[in-house]
């Protein structure tokens, strides 16, 4: 894994918004941006380890952890909220056996309420890993999760 971060920090060192390129790089590698990937990427591009750490925790789309086999996402912004995103997520949380942040204990599945899908003329909306899914009713659900592991 070392190796792999050295050739990702030789690749974007020098470009602008390198860090970030890199983080995006090594979380889809991985599916995560793993603690001891901090100290390397840190040194690679002359910055403290504080530093790469607020980066890596300051934006939602970053994990420090393993997800789970499947990824459910649940827009929690504005829009989504307001046309039942809080109700999908309870619906989301009884269905599957796991609660909001985190991964159930046989890592089948992650949840992760994020903010914002882009779907907001479409709200509420939800991802299945890649999988992106608008207007989502409390009904329609179950049929979205069948292909997730249950508890």
């Amino acid at each position: 894994m070392l190796e792999h971060i050295e050739s990702l920090i030789q690749q974007h060192r020098h470009q602008e918004g390198g860090l970030m390129l890199l983080l995006h790089s090594l979380q889809d590698a991985l599916g995560y941006v793993p603690a001891e990937a901090v100290a390397p990427i840190a040194k690679g591009f002359n910055l403290t380890r504080a530093e790469v750490h607020g980066v890596i925790t300051y934006y939602h789309h970053f994990r420090s952890t393993p997800p789970g086999r499947t990824v459910v996402q649940v827009c929690r912004a504005e829009s989504c909220k307001a046309c039942g995103s809080d109700e999908l997520m309870a619906q989301i949380e009884q269905h599957l056996g796991v609660k909001a942040h985190e991964t159930r204990a046989d890592g089948a599945v992650s949840l992760e309420p994020v903010y914002c899908l882009g779907l907001c003329a479409q709200s509420p909306a939800i991802q299945v890993n890649d999988r992106l899914f608008a207007r989502v009713t409390t009904e329609r659900l179950p049929a979205l999760l069948a292909g997730v592991e249950t508890a």
